[in-house]
């Protein structure tokens, strides 16, 4: 959520950042519920001194045996004021809270500008691109292929954008996720973490998934959602917290099932594994004082490419636009592993600083020895993995459709050096 005092200050910032965020410049309606907001609590604060007062002198009064009844009348009249007062600005407050919660984060200066992802800036490639000598199949024709991945079963079980693995590819699932937590507890510091699949509404509030997406998740009956990404309660772990900033930075980092409804994806990537209502992802997460959030980042995003680089896939480095950044983002690096079947590269990490934005829903705070205040969060994936699945099977595919294991990952598969139909 946005700090009002910074928007009390920054009006024409506001106003421009908002366009920029592709949402409409509101710092007149904001700074018109905050200043109603702000002149009744003043009021508010009147009366009370006055009742205050008037307490006061209806103790001399009757300490020295004089009538009070008139004292006591303005004081009965203020209080039902007051009580009218005070309901007038729960309702200025709440909109106030409202229209604050629906408001994207404010995009750091060294954001590009820009609409959509078209606006995107490359910030660096790594890696090069495979070359075959043959058509490079879709991950998905490998994987049917090989008879080890099974979309019509799993439509059958659980209807479209479902996925069902067997075999060395779901093994190879298991491994990445041994891998990738080893390699960011081991060499990057992070504390693994097994987290709840469902959370309350207010964890998925704190973290910005409600209430402006929350047609993007699911629903229980008992008023919980099922998790979207572990961003949600590892994140919400610090929640209504005071954290000794002696403790900072604070890194975590966990495996989950994601679950998305996909409710704007209709159409795209409709076949493989690509964009499916469940996926497995390693997640990362930091707790940091809020000076030190941009540097963090860039550690985060190290982190991730670390795997990329293990693995030894092709990638960029994107630093999205001010259109298409994340609701909670105010600054975020996307990294595209390269797929051949397409010819390019698409998303498989996504690492956003959310500077105090998400601790502000949460109220995270941190207190030093001389100063106190919301702490920084930021996450990132570290990484997808139905998508570093796509990425081995496409850029390690053979012309025989056999698929050659990577070297970081043939430990953890148990020494499997490839895949290959063994029909």
């Amino acid at each position: 959520m946005l700090d009002i005092k910074w928007v009390r200050e920054n009006p024409n910032l506001f106003d421009k950042s908002m366009i920029n965020r592709n949402s409409e410049p509101c710092s007149e309606k904001v700074l018109g519920f905050d200043k109603k907001n702000r002149e009744i609590i003043s009021k508010i604060q009147s009366i009370q001194a006055r009742r205050n007062e008037i307490a006061s002198q209806i103790g001399v009064a009757k300490k020295n045996k004089q009538d009070a009844s008139e004292l006591e009348k303005e004081s009965t009249n203020l209080k039902s004021e007051m009580a009218s007062l005070e309901q007038e600005q729960e309702k200025f407050s709440s909109e106030l809270t409202r229209v604050l919660s629906s408001l994207p984060n404010i995009p750091l200066a060294d954001v590009p500008v820009g609409k959509d992802e078209t606006e995107n800036k490359c910030v660096r490639i790594v890696g090069e691109v495979p070359e075959f000598d043959f058509k490079p199949k879709h991950h998905y024709e490998l994987g049917e292929d090989l008879g080890l991945i099974d979309f019509q079963t799993a439509a059958k079980v659980s209807g479209s954008r479902f996925t069902i693995l067997k075999g060395a590819i779901s093994k190879m699932e298991r491994a990445l996720k041994n891998f990738m937590l080893d390699n960011h507890t081991q060499n990057y510091g992070y504390q693994e973490i097994s987290v709840p699949f469902l959370v309350k509404p207010e964890c998925m509030f704190g973290t910005g998934q409600l209430p402006k997406f929350a047609e993007d998740s699911f629903h229980t009956t008992d008023d919980r959602w099922i998790i979207p990404t572990a961003e949600v309660p590892l994140t919400n772990m610090f929640r209504e917290s005071m954290i000794p900033a002696a403790q900072l930075p604070i890194r975590v980092t966990a495996f989950s099932a994601c679950f998305r409804s996909e409710a704007g994806a209709a159409g795209r990537d409709t076949r493989g594994m690509i964009r499916n209502h469940q996926f497995s992802k390693v997640e990362l997460v930091s707790v940091v004082h809020p000076d030190e959030g941009e540097k963090e980042l860039e550690r985060m995003t190290g982190a991730a490419e670390s795997i990329l680089q293990k693995l030894g896939l092709p990638y960029r480095v994107m630093m999205l636009s001010t259109g298409d950044m994340g609701f909670s983002a105010q600054k975020t690096y996307d990294l595209e592993v390269w797929l051949p079947s397409e010819n390019t590269y698409r998303e498989i990490s996504s690492c956003s600083l959310c500077g105090q934005f998400q601790a502000r829903r949460m109220s995270a705070r941190y207190k030093g020895d001389k100063e106190k205040g919301y702490v920084a969060t930021l996450n990132g994936s570290g990484l997808a993995i139905g998508r570093t699945i796509v990425a081995i099977l496409e850029n390690y595919q053979r012309a025989d459709g056999s698929v050659r294991i990577p070297d970081a990952l043939i430990p953890y598969m148990g020494g499997i050096e490839e895949i290959k139909n063994e029909k």
